[in-house]
């Protein structure tokens, strides 16, 4: 399921000894997850990620238990987002990626900051000209 393991494996087919696979990005908790994941997905693969997506809720999105794996700490959200790019596992990074979206569809700007903990480094005047070069997306 992971390119980057699939690609070092098939590297070193014609090697006899055990292959030691370098995940030097990957925190040993992150990866337990990761592994989680994968042993579900091969069991139960998830549904495709409809986009745009059509709810803010990952119940609607994907299975429960699906939506329930990744209903975590942010901190962990974004270290299985970086390991699942790192280690080129395509559904894990939809996955985690389409969270993060749920978690900023239909909120407004000053929401999504509180979300995310971002500080509006904008004056005023910058923020008005932001969202007056910009109101087309804005727009119904």
């Amino acid at each position: 399921m992971s390119e980057l393991v699939k690609g070092m494996l098939e590297d070193d087919a014609d090697d006899d000894d055990v292959t030691e696979i370098p995940l030097p990005n990957v925190k040993a908790a992150v990866l337990k997850k990761v592994i989680e994941f994968c042993q579900h997905h091969r069991n139960e693969p998830m549904t495709e990620i409809e986009k745009p997506l059509k709810s803010a809720q990952m119940a609607e999105v994907v299975q429960k238990w699906y939506a329930d794996f990744v209903n975590v700490e942010q901190v962990l959200l974004f270290e299985l987002i970086l390991a699942a790019n790192y280690m080129d596992i395509k559904p894990l990074l939809d996955l985690t990626c389409a969270t993060v979206a749920s978690m900023i569809k239909g909120k407004t700007p000053e929401e999504i900051r509180k979300t995310f903990n971002i500080a509006n480094d904008f004056s005023p005047e910058e923020e008005a000209q932001v969202r007056e070069e910009n109101k087309w997306c804005e727009e119904p």
